[in-house]
């Protein structure tokens, strides 16, 4: 785990600088404090920070070479089945030296070419340069779990794992990406496409590769996920059989290795398997708590393993290290967030840094389980479309005898409008917004169509994978790497994705309630308080509460008397949906977030 950059200037004549590199790795070395490396060749530099997860020693320095030194490689992330691809690469002929993943990527490259990224079970973002032909090929793991961002005028290419290191590069060129600032004030989304909050800054996207040389940048989709659904799961043993065989090939590492646990059904379920199929009483877990009844507190589920394990750790956000860690959680982040979730994880990876240098989770498990609410309005919208009226039927009472609420069929509704009122509709909700900003780019948005608009649970679910999961995996990865960690998802190993999402949706949804084959496949397992669960908290935090207290409204009164948010936000009217919040005539935590995060987001980049 490990951070990359570099600069590809097409015109051979432009010399990278020692100078600019090493400035761009700087800027991210907590995503690499065991080692650096630099490669330069006249027009082309490339960078590398280290965290050292597999074979400690020197022999893991980057950039590697390849064996005859016409090949460079660059590499954030973790090839699991590393020892299976040597073993397979050694009876070919390859020769190694190291006992490192980086070496075996490398030589799958030599023996494979492009068609090694099939090979690969792990999470990555990786470049290799080839010196003979001045061509860089790199590529981006298949959903997303490393970053990948990059800067491209035709003159230059400018790549790099953390974002703020091309924008050390260009201040003097720094532009509002105003469509994502819509799409993320209305829709509470981020990087739904290639497109970040930046105007000139992309992403390569997940399952996407891509070839530059002196004619250009050239992409190329690597993996398309719809066409890998063919094998889908018969029963919860089945996937309990793959499950335990992602976390077994995530365990592999020559560091201490420890689990976020936020007490719901996923995290919970990587301990317990854990701790009943492999022995792991010695783990260290991690832990977000709060006082009793608030929000975000999970810890009655969390201390059911209490007497099962030595080491668990806990940590309590508040309304005051929140104020206090505002402007370095920005920094760390990046780039906007939609909700305080995320400091909750960085408070919990601050606290792993002290025991731990891997962590798992259970991220990724809620797309391919339709673990949020409003999936069942997915599903209702499915049988309905199908003319199941009956199963329908069954599956609505169901829902309303379980949750006692409405907003599955409220969600279902919603999905069955068309994509412009369904935009609309969102939009009204927010009548704080600047009105010329709105009326620009309201119906430009990707989401309603690319989202909302899905026709059935498993389009849902796929569509989840395609337009939402990577914003939380950018999160996580912001958040363990500021903290020098790595952190890996059990649940995102392409061999459970693929059966999952293949799955007939009533293996998903089945009598009210989501993730039924897991559920299933735990039985025995976990705590049956956790099991049975029906709610979802997950990394939360008392927001709401926190946004009421005296030392937050006097900052966010001033937030909104500064112009710098004018051209998105009608700040008259966004203070007084402030002052409503204050006064608890509504709940306007979230939207109270994005005006802060963007406020200084906007700030930190000199606006």
């Amino acid at each position: 785990m490990c951070g990359i950059c570099g600069v590809y200037n097409l015109d051979p004549s432009n010399v990278v600088s020692n100078i600019t590199v090493q400035s761009m790795m700087d800027v991210m070395k907590h995503r690499g404090p065991d080692d650096e490396g630099i490669f330069i060749d006249n027009n082309v530099g490339l960078g590398f920070v280290r965290l050292s997860i597999i074979d400690l020693s020197p022999a893991g320095h980057q950039p590697m070479l390849s064996e005859d030194g016409r090949f460079v490689l660059v590499f954030n992330g973790e090839i699991y089945n590393y020892l299976e691809l040597r073993d397979e690469l050694v009876s070919k002929g390859h020769i190694f030296k190291t006992k490192t993943d980086t070496e075996v990527l490398l030589a799958s490259y030599l023996e494979w070419g492009e068609d090694c990224l099939g090979h690969f079970n792990g999470m990555w973002a990786f470049v290799i340069y080839d010196k003979s032909s001045k061509r860089l090929f790199g590529a981006r793991d298949r959903f997303g779990v490393k970053p990948f961002y990059y800067y491209f005028d035709n003159l230059s290419f400018i790549f790099a794992s953390d974002i703020n290191s091309i924008v050390k590069l260009m201040k003097d060129k720094f532009s509002v990406n105003k469509q994502s600032i819509l799409d993320y004030l209305v829709f509470n989304r981020t990087d739904q496409t290639q497109h970040t909050f930046y105007a000139n800054i992309k992403k390569i996207a997940h399952g996407q590769s891509f070839n530059l040389n002196g004619d250009g940048l050239k992409t190329k989709q690597w993996y398309n996920l719809r066409d890998q659904l063919t094998n889908p799961y018969r029963s919860s043993e089945e996937f309990l059989e793959t499950f335990i065989s992602s976390i077994k090939l995530r365990l592999r590492s020559d560091v201490p290795v420890g689990v976020c646990l936020s007490g719901g059904l996923d995290s919970s379920s990587i301990v317990s398997t854990l701790i009943r199929k492999f022995n792991k009483h010695d783990l260290h877990t991690f832990s977000a708590v709060y006082d009793p009844g608030e929000q975000g507190d999970e810890t009655k589920f969390i201390n059911l393993y209490r007497h099962q394990l030595s080491n668990m750790h806990y940590t309590t956000p508040t309304a005051q290290s929140l104020f206090d860690d505002l402007e370095e959680f920005f920094l760390a982040i990046g780039e906007p967030i939609p909700s305080t979730g995320p400091y909750a994880q960085y408070k919990v990876m601050q606290l792993a840094k002290e025991h731990v240098v891997v962590t798992l989770d259970g991220q990724g498990a809620d797309e391919q389980l339709a673990g949020y609410h409003y999936f069942f309005g997915f599903y209702f919208k499915e049988l309905l479309r199908k003319g199941n009226v009956s199963r329908l039927s069954k599956e609505i009472i169901c829902y309303l005898n379980q949750h006692k609420s409405l907003l599955g069929l409220k969600s279902m509704l919603y999905f069955l409008v068309p994509a412009d009122s369904r935009t609309k509709l969102r939009a009204s909700e927010h009548g704080y917004l600047n009105r010329d900003f709105a009326s620009r780019y309201l119906l430009s948005n990707q989401i309603s169509d690319g989202l909302y608009a899905s026709g059935s649970l498993q389009d849902a679910l796929i569509n989840h994978f395609e337009f939402k999961l990577e914003h939380l995996l950018k999160w996580e990865d912001r958040n363990s790497m500021h903290f020098s960690l790595e952190a890996r998802v059990p649940f995102l190993d392409y061999r459970l994705v693929e059966r999952t999402l293949a799955t007939q949706s009533d293996l998903i949804v089945k009598n009210g309630i989501t993730k039924h084959i897991l559920r299933e496949a735990m039985k025995g397992v976990l705590p049956e308080e956790i099991r049975k669960r029906r709610d979802k908290v997950g990394f939360d935090t008392p927001q709401d509460e926190w946004f009421r207290m005296p030392l937050w409204q006097k900052r966010i009164a001033e937030i909104l008397s500064f112009q710098l948010l004018k051209d998105f936000i009608d700040l008259p009217k966004a203070h007084s949906l402030y002052m409503r919040h204050v006064n608890r005539k509504v709940n306007a935590a979230k939207e109270i977030w994005k005006w802060i995060n963007l406020y200084y987001w906007l700030k930190q980049n000199g606006q």
